[in-house]
């Protein structure tokens, strides 16, 4: 089933040097898939977090093209104090060289501290252990979204089943017009067989009542369509039965569309009428209409 979330959010993760802005965004989109495909797009440094991810969607669901992406993006950082060595050395060895020329008091720690290039200021990266805290609760977010998109596939979900349920209708109506034709009787089809005959040897021939009978009735034996009325009746059954039960039943119900499909083509194999032929038709341009609704369901 289709479906469409998004959760973003702007998250603080605490360092030593101070606390690190993120801000980070999942999208998730599903589209109808036989199977379960999962297409990941994580943040460059988020690599760890994919089998998390990938565990909580395939509990979640069962079918359909999935494809998540992850944006991270820093927006600010805790100011880092680093001192220069190689700077303050120099500092250093210049002030006893000046105070070895020209004396005076030694340098003060404040004083050197003071002098531009012994103290750097650099805004720190996330390092692992803020990717790691950082990771946790992107796994919680995702999961949410996950929550979200099945929320949106139910509602899909409950749409196709009132489809699904109106097709079924729509058999079962079918299938009564084939069971309850006029033409299935033998005698409707001695008349017919009479006619026929007398179209190709002429109106004249000397018909048999009791051989023509009899054939009438072999033919009626022979493309007798009850069991195939019964199998399609049964399959209406089953199928309700699975949309009522709900759950991932879209594997069960495309399985019963392909039983449908073999009955119907039986069906209109044996058919000696134009009406159940025509009903016959009917019913696997409707079945087909099943089958591709089927495709939507989990």
């Amino acid at each position: 089933m289709t479906g469409f979330a998004r959760r973003s959010g702007t998250t603080e993760v605490d360092t030593e040097a101070g606390s690190a802005s993120f801000s980070w965004g999942w999208e998730l989109r599903s589209v109808n898939g036989r199977g379960l495909d999962f297409k990941l797009r994580l943040a460059s440094g988020y690599e760890a977090i994919e089998p998390q991810v990938r565990e909580c969607l395939t509990k979640a669901l069962a079918r359909g093209n999935v494809s998540a992406t992850l944006s991270v993006e820093q927006v600010s950082a805790p100011a880092a104090v680093r001192l220069n060595a190689a700077v303050l050395e120099g500092v250093l060895a210049a002030a006893d060289t000046v105070r070895s020329r020209l004396g005076g008091a030694p340098v003060s720690v404040e004083g050197i501290l003071g002098l531009r290039g012994v103290l750097e200021t650099a805004e720190s990266t996330s390092d692992d252990a803020m990717r790691a805290e950082l990771g946790g609760m992107l796994v919680e977010a995702f999961a949410a979204a996950v929550d979200d998109l099945l929320v949106m596939r139910r509602t899909e979900g409950k749409a196709v089943a009132g489809a699904l349920s109106r097709h079924l209708d729509t058999i079962e109506a079918l299938v009564d017009v084939a069971e309850h034709s006029p033409a299935r009787r033998p005698e409707a089809i001695r008349q017919r067989l009479a006619a026929d005959i007398r179209r190709i040897v002429g109106a004249d021939a000397g018909l048999d009542p009791d051989r023509l009978h009899q054939e009438a009735v072999l033919l009626a034996s022979r493309a007798d369509i009850q069991e195939e009325i019964d199998r399609l009746r049964a399959h209406i059954e089953q199928a309700r039965g699975l949309l009522a039960g709900g759950g991932a039943v879209g594997r069960r119900l495309d399985f019963l569309a392909q039983e449908f499909g073999r009955e119907a083509n039986t069906l209109c194999a044996k058919s000696n009428d134009v009406d159940i032929t025509r009903a016959g038709l009917d019913l696997k341009a409707t079945i087909e209409q099943l089958r591709e609704q089927i495709q939507n369901l989990e």
